[in-house]
C-alpha cells in the first residue's frame, strides 16, 4: 500500500491522555506539544480526494467514497482547537464531537455524542489487521480500561482525532507505543450510513 500518510505523523510526539473530556497531555522529551493553526494550509490539508482514494481503493473497501469524503474533510481541519463538549469548527472539537461532526456532514450518520455511547453502536467490529480508512478507533486513555478517547482511521496505521487542548485536531500513528497500548477496539460505523449518503457521494 502506498505510504500516503507517512509524512503526517508528528515524528517525536506522544500524548499521555487521562480522558477525552479533559486530560493534561505530557509530551515525551523532544516533542512539540502544539500543532499550529497554519497546519490547515499544510500538506495535511492539501491531500486530494484522489490521493486518499488511492489508499481506500487499494483494499477494495465497499464504501470508499464516504471514507474519502470524511478523511478529506477531516484533514482540512488539522489544527482546529480542542474544546471539551465542542462539536463545530467555530467552537472547536473534543474527540467524539469531531467524529460526530464529520460523519453527520459527510455520511448523513448521526452518531452518539459521547465515546462511551459511541463504542456501543451496532456496527461491525474490525480486527486491527483488517482496519480500513473511515473505521472508528477506541482507546482507554484514563488507565481504567474503559473507553475515553476515539479517532478515525486514515490508513497505513495512522488516524486523525481531536487530541487535546494543546494540539487540537491532529494525526497520530496507531503504531506509537502509547496508542497501541491504549487501543481497545475498532468499529466500521460507515456500514450504518443511510443509503442516500452514497447518492450524495457518487
Amino acid at each position: 500500500m502506498l505510504k500516503r500518510f507517512a509524512p503526517l505523523v508528528p515524528l517525536a510526539l506522544t500524548l499521555v491522555l487521562a480522558a477525552c473530556a479533559g486530560y493534561t497531555p505530557q509530551p515525551q522529551m523532544g516533542a512539540s506539544a502544539h500543532t499550529p493553526r497554519a497546519a490547515v494550509g499544510s500538506p495535511h490539508a492539501e491531500l486530494t480526494a484522489k490521493e486518499i482514494a488511492d489508499i481506500t481503493d487499494d483494499k477494495g473497501y465497499e464504501l470508499p467514497q464516504l471514507a474519502d469524503s470524511i478523511l478529506t474533510h477531516g484533514l482540512s481541519l488539522v489544527g482546529t482547537r480542542y474544546r471539551y463538549g465542542g462539536s463545530t469548527v467555530s467552537s472547536g472539537f473534543d474527540c467524539s464531537g469531531f467524529i460526530g461532526y464529520l460523519f453527520k456532514e459527510e455520511a448523513g450518520l448521526q452518531l452518539p455524542r459521547s465515546t462511551r455511547e459511541m463504542i456501543k453502536i451496532d456496527a461491525p467490529l474490525v480486527e486491527r489487521e483488517e482496519l480500513e480508512p473511515g473505521d472508528l478507533l477506541f482507546f482507554a486513555t484514563n488507565g481504567r480500561g474503559r473507553v475515553s478517547h476515539a479517532g478515525i482511521y486514515l490508513g497505513d496505521d495512522q488516524f486523525i482525532h481531536s487530541a487535546s487542548r494543546s494540539s487540537g485536531v491532529r494525526v497520530d500513528s496507531l503504531d506509537d507505543r502509547y496508542w497501541s497500548r491504549t487501543f481497545i477496539e475498532a468499529k466500521r460505523a460507515l456500514a450504518l450510513a443511510p443509503s442516500d449518503s452514497l447518492e450524495r457521494h457518487p
